[in-house]
């Protein structure tokens, strides 16, 4: 594949792009043909910013295509892909021709409009993330129909990537990162990895050039013995094969040096060098059948010593795209090899994944689309749905077992209660405790591979609001929002009728039936958190009041005073009620800028958080409640803590990006080390930033941060 790329990265003439596409498939089919006829016909005339002609781009989409895919229907839909966002021709003038298949595989396509180059964001800003979220949504959008859609538009990103040079190192830079964070995960869970490595490494190279350059003049100026070694080891295990009886044409050895963005992420883990990386070497054995990857399996590990706590089966326990391999890591005199054993077809799948099969939905070599399924999210907020769809796609997994021997694959990292929601989502909202291999355990304990997992339930479902940034699947978090959204409206709505209650010295039961008459009882929720809308009630409520019952001056008499507003501790109040101070009922623990109700008791302001299990019962019996909102605007103190990489430069690296995101350093600790013996340093700072995942999602962009906790607390005055 490397060579293919290296000669279609060359090509800038239609004759050099057709021949390429002719090398893959020299006896294309009749519509394959006329496919090419049109893309010639359609793009006549039309150039890149390059120069060349634009027909070459498709065309060499269609041979990543063909080179991946033994489907020539993708092949003439990548030939079309550009048809009709940029020229005359509509989907219905391709049905006839094409079929519908191929139709609404190109409408699939042009549906997913590229972020163009004009409207490129700065790296820096916040609106990338939103873009990025867009772009990822609707390739997801476009792929319910027909998942090979995706499988198209990677390769169609991987020509882009491959041509990047026409641009300025800006756009690079940004449709580099639109790439890592979009298209690389994509090709990772579709099982690609012959386009996710690339992409990711020329992703890489634009992104982190200095790191990408360190990396590569290394492997460059020590190919020599990384090869030797290489060779050395796979005769080992040729020899070794051969002697326990295998015959020479039974089998083959693949050797490699793992590509440079897998080092990069090697090294940032571990918080190390390139030069004390141990594991750059892999090799992989192909046999004929999977019995003999067994047989593979025990001679290796009887010839070598393996690491153990690396060893991985996924023949017998696939991952959910359905990549089977065996993955074990072995001491040899030199070093650590990786070695992965296959068979001919497990070894096409992992290479092409999705690309190989188009069996979706059964028999033996189906691939597992279900977690795509999963990724369609019905979310407003792009921002969230983004974050959810990245903890589904930028994971290493794990696989977990139900007592009857069900297994789960599950990112690693994930807690019991990511299990509860794998199982069923009513499973996880009504979860009470686990299980893990017979001992209990919290729903917050970190699964380990082959964990074997039991779910304690309720009947009542549970609030579990503040994991929501613990839990590591989306399904979780979704589950878990989800539920507290539905609590917190329920909360607002009664805490409206409540606060009404107390400010018109009404019962909020007569609040109900009186807002029911005025048609406010749809929006009603929203009077706790916008104060516009609570004056705009209040004057409809003593309109409504005044021509049903009495005069409006008639509530006045009655001991009715307008309200006002009231800055007290940190709080602003907007009532008609003597307030001598507010304080908390220690039941709950809101810090600043979480959400919080008052209650009026006694003269005071008594203040809980919203999705307090007391401040709910109180409301559910009607108690005086009165409106209020934190005030100001308060620094947020955090903690974090960062993996740094031993290089001349990284503090002032580091210290440089904390200013450039406004935070106010507090104290700096060095030094700590891990049982990895990686080093962290440990920072208190003060950000305007209230929205913790915000803050970490900017910070791990240029390091890798291992923990954020925010440290402010709503007593701490």
């Amino acid at each position: 594949m490397n060579a293919f790329l290296d000669k279609a990265k060359k090509i800038s003439t239609i004759e050099e792009a057709t021949a390429l596409l002719l090398s893959v498939i020299p006896a294309p089919l009749p519509a394959t043909k006329s496919a090419l006829e049109l893309s010639f016909k359609a793009h006549e005339g039309q150039t890149r910013k390059s120069g060349e002609p634009y027909v070459v781009h498709p065309i060499l989409v269609a041979a990543i295509t063909a080179r991946i895919s033994n489907d020539e229907m993708m092949v003439q839909a990548a030939l079309l892909h550009d048809v009709v966002e940029d020229t005359s021709y509509s989907i219905e003038d391709l049905i006839p021709v094409f079929g519908d298949d191929v139709a609404h595989m190109v409408e699939g396509l042009t549906k997913i409009i590229e972020i163009r180059d004009e409207e490129l964001i700065p790296s820096g800003s916040d609106e990338r993330l939103i873009n990025s979220a867009l772009s990822f949504r609707k390739m997801l959008i476009a792929s319910i129909k027909d998942v090979r859609v995706l499988v198209i538009k990677l390769c169609d990103r991987l020509h882009n990537m491959l041509t990047l040079g026409a641009l300025s190192y800006e756009k690079q830079k940004r449709i580099s990162e639109e790439t890592m964070v979009v298209y690389a995960p994509i090709a990772h869970r579709l099982g690609i990895s012959q386009l996710k490595n690339h992409l990711e490494d020329l992703s890489f190279r634009y992104i982190y050039p200095e790191d990408y350059k360190q990396i590569d003049t290394y492997l460059r100026s020590n190919t020599q013995n990384l090869q030797f070694k290489l060779n050395a080891f796979i005769q080992k295990i040729k020899d070794m094969m051969l002697k326990d009886g295998f015959s020479e044409d039974s089998f083959e050895i693949l050797g490699r040096v793992k590509h440079h963005y897998s080092i990069y992420l090697k090294m940032h883990r571990k918080g190390v060098s390139i030069e004390e990386v141990l594991d750059l070497l892999a090799i992989r054995v192909i046999v004929n059948e999977p019995i003999e990857c067994y047989r593979v399996l025990g001679l290796i590990h009887l010839h070598f010593t393996p690491l153990i706590s690396r060893f991985k089966d996924y023949i017998a326990v696939p991952k959910e795209n359905g990549y089977k391999t065996i993955h074990t890591t072995l001491f040899d005199e030199e070093g650590i090899v990786e070695a992965q054993i296959r068979t001919v077809e497990m070894h096409r799948l992992a290479e092409y994944g999705v690309a190989a099969h188009w069996k979706y939905k059964g028999g033996d070599n189906a691939v597992n689309l279900g977690w795509l399924q999963s990724l369609h999210y019905q979310n407003e907020s792009v921002e969230e749905f983004y974050e959810l769809a990245k903890s589904d796609l930028f994971s290493e997994d794990i696989t977990v077992f139900s007592p009857k021997g069900d297994y789960y694959t599950l990112p690693k990292g994930s807690v019991a209660l990511d299990f509860a929601y794998a199982i069923h989502s009513e499973v996880g909202a009504t979860a009470t405790e686990a299980l893990i291999n017979k001992q209990k355990a919290s729903l917050l304990s970190v699964l380990k591979n082959g964990d074997i997992v039991k779910i304690l339930k309720d009947k009542e479902p549970h609030l579990y609001c503040s994991w929501a940034d613990t839990v590591k699947t989306s399904k979780a978090q979704e589950g878990i929002r989800s539920a507290c959204r539905s609590r917190i409206k329920e909360a607002d709505t009664l805490s409206a009728y409540n606060i009404l209650g107390a400010l018109f010295s009404q019962k909020s039961t007569e609040m109900i039936d009186l807002i029911k008459h005025i048609e406010l009882h749809d929006t009603i929720y929203k009077l706790p958190t916008t104060l516009d809308y609570y004056k705009e009630v209040i004057h409809q409520v003593a309109d409504y009041l005044g021509t049903k019952e009495l005069r409006f001056w008639e509530l006045l008499k009655k001991g009715y005073k307008k309200p006002t507003l009231k800055e007290l501790e940190h709080f602003s109040f907007f009532s008609n009620k003597p307030l001598d101070g507010a304080e908390f009922d220690y039941c709950c623990h809101p810090k600043v800028g979480d959400q919080i109700v008052a209650f009026y008791q006694a003269g005071k302001a008594v203040v809980h958080h919203k999705l307090c299990k007391k401040a709910y019962s109180k409301m559910l019996e009607g108690e005086e409640m009165i409106y209020v909102t934190w005030s100001g605007t308060k620094l947020t103190k955090y903690r974090l803590t960062i993996s740094l990489q031993n290089r001349k430069g990284i503090l002032a690296d580091l210290l440089a990006k904390l200013s450039e995101l406004d935070l106010n350093l507090l104290s700096i600790e060095f030094g700590i080390k891990n049982s990895e013996e990686a080093e962290f340093c440990q920072i208190e700072a003060e950000s305007s930033e209230s929205k913790k995942q915000l803050l970490a999602e900017k910070i791990s962009q240029k390091f890798k941060l291992i923990e954020i906790i925010s440290l402010d607390d709503a007593y701490n005055k």
